[in-house]
């Protein structure tokens, strides 16, 4: 665990907690470690900082990490299909990952920023879960690259190249550090379990930046290879079919069941592909359904068995995993953990904290809405 609110930056990697057998060894490599604390060493003693206040803590999402909503063939005539699903009670282990990254503030030369990643895994009918962070970094234009560079070999297990890294910016740093965590602990579940449901927050499109189909699909063959099924919920999905939102056609079914969406391309552009099958699912009562993908390579036969087991051995609140919505939870900041973050780093470097002034509001007065970049 990451021990931060103290005296000094101690780190320590993870020790072997209440994980099942097979991934109780998934450690953070040393070298992330030891970055995390260079960057920190470059904050200048005495300078200024400027946190980010509570209504400032929402973070814009890289447009290039969007999942994108793929348009239906209109040559192809679409067609639903309605898979009703018999929940299945085996014990199957479900394992749930998820990362929150945040902005903390400005300092003169750069912005800090903090990470954490959670993951929560029920076997047994129990809960456990494990929490890696949080991580500060402070990044500044003469250390993104190498920051990005590093983090990106541990987190694709590939030697980056430094064109690639100029590419990044500060004002996304937090996002696509975050993501790239997020890619690191995937292919460490993915590796070191057999026989699991692993459940993901977004979707099975590949090809951005962040994301590149190669590691996809080697997330994709190491998790079939060791007998694991990657189940992808997106919340909010842009879908639609002959002018409805396709989690409306879902309401008409009964749960639990899917809705197997056909006719949609598996290719977006030259560079963004589906690697995953489409489908809508309600897994449970409630009013909320969810755009669900899929491992392509599974038949549709392994995809509503994998539905099956995750709806007969999870708690579904209105129809979400509970595992994954723990993962969320904890690996979501706080308003207080942010401030007490703030604080910590201002003492311990002796930074003097300054209020940003919001232009909107000395220029428009009442009328000033929208966020401070």
């Amino acid at each position: 665990m990451v021990n931060l609110l103290i005296e000094q930056y101690q780190y320590t990697t993870t020790p072997k907690y209440n994980f099942p057998r097979s991934i109780q060894d998934l450690q953070l490599p040393q070298q992330f470690i030891e970055l995390s604390l260079r960057t920190l060493r470059n904050i200048e003693t005495g300078k200024l900082f400027q946190p980010c206040t509570p209504t400032q803590l929402e973070y814009p999402t890289a447009p290039a990490q969007e999942a994108a909503s793929p348009p239906f063939n209109r040559s192809i005539q679409p067609a639903i299909k309605p898979i009703p699903i018999k929940p299945i009670k085996d014990e199957t282990p479900i394992i749930a990952v998820d990362v929150s990254s945040m902005k903390l503030g400005e300092t003169e030369i750069g912005i800090l920023c903090v990470i954490r990643a959670a993951i929560v895994w029920k076997q047994k009918q129990q809960y456990h879960y494990l929490r890696l962070g949080p991580f500060p970094f402070h990044i500044t234009e003469e250390n993104i690259n190498e920051v990005y560079y590093l983090f990106r070999q541990y987190s694709f297990l590939e030697r980056p190249t430094l064109d690639y890294t100029n590419a990044l910016s500060l004002m996304y740093a937090p996002t696509r550090l975050g993501s790239l965590l997020e890619r690191w602990v995937q292919m460490g579940i993915a590796v070191q379990t057999r026989n699991s449901l692993i459940l993901w927050d977004g979707s099975l499109t590949a090809g951005t930046q962040d994301f590149p189909v190669a590691v996809m699909s080697q997330l994709l063959e190491t998790a079939r290879n060791r007998f694991n099924t990657i189940l992808a919920f997106t919340k909010n999905t842009r879908l639609r079919l002959f002018g409805h939102c396709l989690t409306d056609y879902v309401n008409r079914c009964k749960p639990p069941c899917l809705l197997e969406m056909n006719g949609h391309p598996i290719s977006l552009s030259d560079a963004l592909h589906l690697l995953g099958n489409i489908y809508v699912a309600k897994l449970g009562e409630g009013n909320c359904s969810f755009r669900l993908d899929i491992d392509r390579k599974l038949s549709v036969e392994k995809a509503v068995e994998a539905a099956a087991r995750l709806a007969g051995n999870d708690v579904l609140l209105q129809s979400y995993p509970e595992t994954l919505r723990l993962a969320h939870i904890y690996s979501t900041f706080t308003a207080n953990e942010v401030i007490g973050i703030q604080r910590f780093l201002a003492r311990t470097n002796r930074l003097r904290i300054v209020t940003k002034p919001n232009v909107r509001r000395l220029l428009f007065g009442p009328f000033g809405k929208g966020p401070e970049n």
